[in-house]
């Protein structure tokens, strides 16, 4: 077996309707389906849920869950909210800074950009409190290739130590 792609990725969300509406406007995503059913398909619970899916691009496809019969969201609090994300790209540095305007215009606190070397990002909450970064590549070739040379000794010296491995240190040095 070979993956092909993500087929969608889906998250629990509090409002589809305000779910749909805000990605539509804040992120230009087309709304594409929605499937409601009384009971889970794969379990046979009685569970009542819309389902609404989103395109992200290039076939890529972001759903949410609205499920007005369970506990109301939460987060798993042993993990930081800044680790579980949606990162999305965009094609220019132009247009990272144009959305980060248009959200800030829009009363959506904005972190960022933030350099990661090889792409810049910013970072934000949707109404759901699902934490996004919008991402543009700035990474060159070389800078790609000399990743890849020591991806599997980094984790390998990861898996050993639990310390972050310093091969690819040169991306954190300030300049």
């Amino acid at each position: 077996m070979q993956i092909k792609r993500v087929h969608h990725v889906a998250y629990r969300c509090i409002d589809a309707k305000q779910t749909v509406d805000w990605y539509v406007k804040h992120l230009n995503m087309n709304f594409v389906l929605a499937i409601a059913e009384d009971q889970v398909p794969s379990t046979g619970a009685p569970d009542p849920y819309m389902h609404v899916f989103l395109d992200a691009g290039m076939g890529n496809v972001l759903a949410f869950f609205e499920l007005p019969n369970q506990a109301p969201m939460g987060r798993d609090g042993n993990t930081p909210a800044w680790v579980q994300h949606l990162a999305l790209e965009v094609g220019s540095m132009d247009e990272l800074l144009a959305a980060k305007a248009s959200l800030e215009a829009s009363g959506i606190d904005v972190l960022g950009p933030t350099n990661h070397t090889i792409f810049k990002s910013i970072y934000f909450f949707d109404p759901s409190g699902h934490r996004l970064e919008l991402c543009c590549n700035t990474g060159t070739p070389e800078m790609m290739q000399k990743l890849d040379e020591v991806k599997w000794d980094m984790l390998d010296e990861w898996s050993l130590t639990k310390k972050a491995p310093k091969h690819a240190a040169w991306m954190h040095e300030k300049n």
